[in-house]
């Protein structure tokens, strides 16, 4: 008599991981890449958010979106790698083609304009942008994956707003 597997053995988790991976693998490399703003530490990132992700996945309660769940894991890897020593002295100057590939093509010259501007943001307030506006997160799943309250998310959101308007009209970015 051979084995018999049911919900939660072995080939039921590698099948959702590799369904996790298949879905979010880009989305999650975008993330990386425009906060670590390295293709090869984007690339760590990734796959350290997916092993992070293996490791975990019995343990996701649902008490927020999947795809919240996985940017939040995202978002903590690249801070780990942001607060490692080495990383301060790499060139971290990014130009919109160095950027990942998109699902869709982008074309539009103003696309690129405003991909250049929030990569000049203040990281705090990229990672907001970037969650809200490019990954589709509510502000509510934005303030989770940030680890952050709702009206700090908004809070960001609002400031980094304001500093595309800034930089897209032609004003230079200052840091606060």
């Amino acid at each position: 008599m051979g084995n018999v597997t049911g919900p939660g053995t072995v080939p039921d988790r590698d099948q959702e991981f590799d369904r996790l991976v298949d879905e979010y693998q880009g989305p999650v490399l975008r993330m990386c890449y425009l906060t670590l703003c390295d293709k090869t530490l984007a690339e760590d990132a990734a796959q350290e958010t997916f092993l992070k992700i293996y490791r975990t996945m019995d343990t996701f309660r649902g008490e927020c979106s999947e795809k919240t769940w996985i940017m939040k894991i995202a978002v903590r890897t690249c801070y780990d790698m942001n607060r490692s020593g080495w990383f301060r002295f790499m060139n971290r100057r990014v130009t919109p083609e160095m950027l990942p590939e998109p699902a869709a093509e982008e074309t539009d010259e103003s696309d690129t304009e405003l991909t250049a501007a929030v990569l000049r943001l203040p990281l705090k307030l990229r990672e907001a942008i970037l969650l809200h506006h490019y990954q589709g997160l509510n502000v509510n799943e934005t303030a989770d994956a940030l680890g952050i309250s709702h009206s700090s998310a908004s809070g960001r959101l609002k400031r980094g707003r304001e500093k595309l308007k800034e930089l897209l009209e032609g004003r230079e970015l200052y840091e606060p």
